[in-house]
């Protein structure tokens, strides 16, 4: 990997970080709106953000989690198998709008996963958190199609 490829990833997981410690509160419960998720699209425009996003998401439920090592596994797990689906599907769609809104809703469904970690660590009704997270994924996910399509007009991110 070149250096260039480790410090732009350094730079996605710290500002995964940062904006996780800025809505901490709206980040870890049964309803969760994890504003830094937008950064999920990042793979959309290049894969190489992968390991930025992965790391940022296991800093960020190291950092703020009240339910470590649940967080770390369950968290890290719904965004690797999330973020391969969607690297794996871009090999077929081409298009960045049209893919942003297949990765909203891979992350979105696949909240079951985190809706499983919440019924098995807080005993939350599975079918109810389910249908909360994955609304809260889907409603920040697509506010940061838009967003993420501008950044990356600004600023080339596929060629970074």
């Amino acid at each position: 990997m070149k250096i260039k490829t480790i410090a732009l990833n350094g730079i996605v997981a710290a500002v995964y970080v940062i904006v996780t410690a800025l809505i901490q509160p709206i980040a870890f419960s049964q309803i969760q709106f994890r504003v830094p998720e937008i950064f999920n699209h990042l793979v959309v425009f290049n894969k190489k953000y992968f390991f930025g996003i992965v790391i940022g998401v296991f800093v960020a439920n190291l950092m703020f989690s009240n339910l470590l090592p649940f967080d770390l596994i369950f968290g890290v797990i719904h965004t690797v198998l999330s973020l391969a689906i969607t690297i794996i599907i871009s090999k077929f769609v081409h298009n960045k709008i049209t893919l942003m809104l297949i990765n909203t809703v891979i992350f979105s469904f696949n909240m079951f996963i985190i809706a499983y970690e919440l019924q098995l660590a807080l005993e939350f009704p599975f079918w109810e958190t389910w249908l909360f997270t994955a609304s809260g994924e889907l409603i920040v996910m697509v506010i940061g199609i838009p967003v993420m399509y501008i950044i990356n007009k600004r600023i080339n991110i596929a060629s970074h």
